[in-house]
């Protein structure tokens, strides 16, 4: 079977509670039902040096929120954080350390580990961003099929995961490219660079560059 365990696709962002969480199940999709009651459990317990924005948001020091940002909670933001003008986070949002929301991009149901980047008019919906993973302009995590069933891993085998909404799992390292379009239930393994404008479907392993849905080739 292609490497798409939690293991496989994430190394340790050193941010315990992050960390805690992400290796807890074998696969990262098992987590995407228990992001919000995990954060809930984590605002109401505290987490050392964070503070409460209000009741259902906590953030970490030296976190930039423009004036004009939407945060929705339950939501814990990172250190470190930028969250530029426009962005719309709507709730069960876990954000690492050092990372970016641009303007326009929109969060729901979604893990963050560490120097994530989603700047701009970006959707992560029902997704898992591994560490310095980038999303380029414009790039959406489709999180919903279209017959609104389930969502079912492609890859080496048929993975039904009787989950209605799964957007993508993205493994550290993973550049998508600028207006890239991932379908639900993609899986894109460490240090792999999608090419601008493709539309994946299924699991893509490490080391690799998407330059097309079916072209993929191995990076020098």
């Amino acid at each position: 079977m292609s490497k798409i365990k939690s293991v496989d696709l994430f190394n340790k962002s050193d941010i315990a509670h992050i960390d805690n969480f992400i290796f807890s199940k074998e696969y990262p999709w098992e987590l995407l039902g228990l992001i919000k009651d995990y954060i809930v459990s984590l605002i109401n317990k505290g987490i050392p040096g964070y503070t409460k924005l209000k009741d259902d948001v906590l953030v970490g020091q030296d976190v930039t929120i423009y004036e004009t940002a939407t945060i929705i909670g339950p939501c814990i933001l990172g250190n470190h954080v930028e969250v530029r003008p426009g962005a719309f986070i709507r709730g069960s949002v876990l954000v690492g350390d050092d990372c970016v929301v641009g303007n326009s991009s929109e969060l729901k149901n979604c893990v963050l580990m560490r120097h994530c980047q989603v700047p701009h008019y970006n959707y992560v919906g029902d997704s898992i961003l591994g560490n310095f993973a980038h999303m380029g302009a414009g790039s959406i995590l489709s999180n919903l099929r279209s017959d609104n069933k389930p969502v079912i891993i492609h890859g080496d085998e048929e993975i039904p995961t009787g989950i209605r909404k799964i957007g993508a799992i993205l493994g550290d390292h993973v550049d998508i490219g600028c207006g890239a379009v991932l379908n639900p239930g993609t899986i894109i393994g460490q240090n792999t660079q999608v090419y601008p404008l493709v539309m994946t479907r299924g699991v893509y392993k490490e080391n690799s560059i998407v330059k097309s849905t079916t072209v993929v080739v191995e990076k020098n």
